[in-house]
């Protein structure tokens, strides 16, 4: 799909302001309701945004942690991966994960309450997962950076 400078717009406001009014949208990029609402859609259905939701304050539901997890796997034979990834996507500590370059198969984002939810993640559920040879973590000690929106590409396309 190619983007023009208005669909760069539209999206450069819905990933940081996923609530505003359509009315507001289209007057901001410079476009009518209707056309504005057409363009959404088309980006809906092309899959570029692919969905909405809030962002929570995980401190404030009691998340005080994030530790990122390096696994590596015995083999990384097509179904240790494929085990591996159906095992992670069952714990919803993992809120991250991503399959890797390098010395590392998987990296995870987790959160947890405290230390000891974390040992208990880590014990109960995630070295039981029985293709693991080495789970490595680190634990975050502050955000730098957070950004919801993802930069503009650099030249947009022509429509």
């Amino acid at each position: 799909m190619e983007l023009d400078t208005i669909d760069i717009k539209i999206l450069r406001i819905l990933q940081t302001e996923g609530r505003i009014r359509s009315i507001e949208l289209a007057e901001r990029v410079g476009l009518s309701p209707t056309p504005c609402a057409r363009r959404v859609k088309m980006l809906e259905d092309e899959g570029v945004i692919t969905g909405y939701a809030a962002r929570v304050d995980q401190t404030k539901l009691g998340y005080m942690i994030n530790i990122f997890v390096s696994v590596e796997l015995e083999k990384q034979a097509s179904e240790n991966l494929k085990q591996f990834e159906e095992e992670i996507d069952k714990f919803e500590e993992v809120v991250e994960c991503y399959l890797m370059t390098g010395s590392q198969d998987f990296l995870l984002k987790v959160v947890a309450t405290d230390l000891m939810a974390f040992e208990k993640f880590l014990q109960e559920k995630l070295t039981r997962i029985p293709t693991i040879r080495a789970v490595r973590s680190r634990f975050a000690l502050r955000s730098i950076v957070e950004r919801n929106a993802l930069p503009s590409p650099q030249r947009p396309s022509k429509k």
